[in-house]
């Protein structure tokens, strides 16, 4: 038998978001509120208890993970907790896009048949 395929359920819209927000590289939780609002040109607005409740749930999923490396406190606040991507967390937005594209695809057939 093959090697077997892992399955990812689909992402909630805010699991989505905070993906692609660190798909680019590690951030804070600040940082991944700025970087989700510009990606969806303002439409998207997540507040504290969203983006911490989601960070909570991702880490235990172990598709994100704190980051071993901070950023220079001369630069930022030492404080700052960043976030980055998991091979899991890699793996499951790719299976999103995919499943999005897939939608799109099926969506267009359907609109340039009624057309």
């Amino acid at each position: 038998m093959g090697k077997k395929e892992t399955v990812h359920a689909p992402l909630t819209p805010a699991v989505l978001h905070i993906l692609l927000a660190l798909s680019t590289g590690e951030r804070h939780g600040y940082g991944i509120m700025k970087q989700v609002a510009e990606d969806s040109a303002g439409k998207v607005k997540m507040g504290p208890g969203t983006l911490y409740g989601s960070i909570g749930r991702m880490m235990e999923a172990g598709l994100i993970r704190e980051s071993d490396k901070r950023t220079d406190p001369e630069l930022d606040d030492e404080r700052r907790i960043y976030y980055r991507l998991t091979g899991v967390g890699r793996a499951a937005l790719g299976a999103e896009l995919k499943r999005y594209r897939g939608v799109v695809a099926v969506a267009e057939g359907r609109l340039a048949y009624a057309c």
